[in-house]
């Protein structure tokens, strides 16, 4: 995949219906949240990593925690890619690539998976080379280390949590956002990816947030959760509506 995967959208429903229909509306890509997203994993993680897929989108899912398990289960369901929260150290960033590659590379348990037409098998050294694994730095320890965290095989890009980052730093999401200073934490996020040639992600939420990221050199943006433009289009028809 490039390095430059522009912008998604952020997945908190569990109908695929649903998911299929928004991540189909000219999205680059779509990630399924499991941390703070209705999907719990199972069945449900898996029809709707196929709903993404079948929109023609690559599809990754920010998995829980940062245990092999839930990574594995992610990536066995068909997922492109994880995004790993609360990487804050060297080592928890190696766990986390390694749990995405099988061996020798990586700690990862062989089996096949479910894609949007069935079951397929894998080839491990092609799975190794496609999947990615974004790792997240959503706390001062993560941003004091991120050149570290950046520099480990098998990290192909850091993704940051403003709103966990911002109270993190004691700033609001508006404070860590204009902050555009040379070590101002986005610029050292970002600065840490290009020299390595990996993914700048970011959670943005709303337009006027992507505008703001892209500026910094964000290069994978998640711009608004599904859930919540659901609900901001119901309340603009309605609104339109009632006008007439």
């Amino acid at each position: 995949m490039p390095r430059d995967l522009g912008t998604g959208l952020w997945v908190g429903s569990t109908d695929a219906r649903v998911v299929r229909a928004a991540a189909g509306g000219g999205f680059d890509w779509a990630c399924v949240d499991e941390q703070h997203g209705g999907a719990a994993g199972g069945r449900e993680n898996t029809d709707l990593i196929a709903a993404v897929r079948a929109a023609g989108v690559p599809a990754f899912v920010r998995v829980a925690w940062n245990r092999p398990e839930l990574i594995g289960r992610a990536l066995d369901s068909g997922a492109d890619g994880v995004v790993v929260p609360m990487v804050d150290s060297v080592e928890q960033a190696r766990a986390a690539a390694a749990a995405t590659r099988f061996a020798p590379r990586g700690t990862r348990s062989f089996g096949s998976i479910r894609s949007v037409d069935g079951v397929v098998p894998l080839v491990p050294e092609q799975a190794n080379a496609d999947v990615l694994c974004l790792v997240m730095v959503e706390t001062v320890r993560g941003l004091d280390a991120v050149d570290d965290i950046a520099a480990v095989d098998g990290v192909d890009g850091v993704f940051i949590g403003p709103f966990d980052l911002s109270l993190a730093l004691g700033l609001d999401v508006a404070g860590l956002l204009a902050d555009d200073g040379e070590d101002g934490p986005l610029r050292r996020v970002v600065r840490a990816c290009r020299a390595r040639g990996l993914v700048a992600g970011a959670y943005a939420g709303s337009p006027e947030r992507v505008a703001r990221l892209r500026a910094a050199g964000f290069t994978m943006i998640a711009a608004v959760d599904d859930l919540a433009m659901i609900a901001r289009s119901a309340g603009e028809a309605a609104a339109a509506a009632k006008a007439r």
